[in-house]
């Protein structure tokens, strides 16, 4: 089994969480993500995203990806994440307008594919955390690739629980993940990260932050 293309996130390039990124004309900015290759590297890594509007510019202009809002608890609290106020005029970590249950999202998928037929990827993140809410995520990605076995999955994560879930993505062939790494300085996650919640405790500051740190690290050695 291949292992996944895995992408790092940092604190500038923080995931929007709409339930819904696809449109007929494409799916997300290429610039988002940061740069995108325009020729292979390595085939192996070039084959898995030269059709991921997400990863590859050109695909960028022929393919659609789909968000849906199934995964609302979260086990890590940012201090640039604030979920009090929702606006339709702008895009926030942990925000949306409709959060949807598995089945919702299963219809919501089905219908947009019908209106969208370049839609290639659908995406999980959050508007908690994927791997924290994992339940709810593992139960729509069950649902929706029974319906669209061809379409790609994706997981946006804070990495705190990611190692625990790596053998069942690898299982359900969600071959891209997104890792949201602020920080590798314990003394700076901590001005990051007021707390976390980890094997049924709260952490602070630096404890939390080398907590979270360790576990992104793992998750992200695990994944490659």
């Amino acid at each position: 089994m291949s292992s996944p293309t895995v992408s790092i996130e940092g604190p500038t390039s923080t995931t929007s969480e709409g339930f819904l990124a696809a449109a007929k004309s494409g799916g997300c900015a290429p610039s988002s993500y940061g740069s995108s290759p325009t020729s292979p590297g390595d085939p192996a890594i070039w084959d898995k995203i030269k059709d991921h509007p997400c990863f590859s510019e050109e695909a960028h202009h022929y393919f659609a990806r789909m968000h849906v809002a199934v995964a609302p608890a979260c086990n890590v609290q940012c201090n640039y994440c604030n979920r009090k106020y929702d606006c339709a005029n702008e895009s926030r970590p942990g925000v949306v307008s409709e959060k949807l249950t598995p089945d919702q999202a299963l219809r919501k998928v089905i219908a947009v594919a019908n209106e969208v037929p370049q839609l290639s990827v659908l995406g999980i993140a959050g508007p908690g955390d994927a791997c924290y809410d994992w339940e709810k995520t593992k139960a729509t990605f069950d649902r929706v690739i029974r319906e669209i076995p061809d379409i790609k999955l994706c997981v946006s994560t804070n990495g705190l629980v990611l190692p625990d879930h790596v053998a069942e993505l690898a299982e359900m062939n969600v071959d891209h993940v997104t890792i949201t790494i602020n920080m590798v300085d314990p003394e700076v996650g901590a001005k990051i990260y007021p707390w976390i919640f980890y094997e049924n405790r709260r952490y602070f500051g630096i404890e939390a932050a080398r907590i979270l740190h360790a576990r992104q690290m793992l998750g992200l050695e695990m994944l490659s």
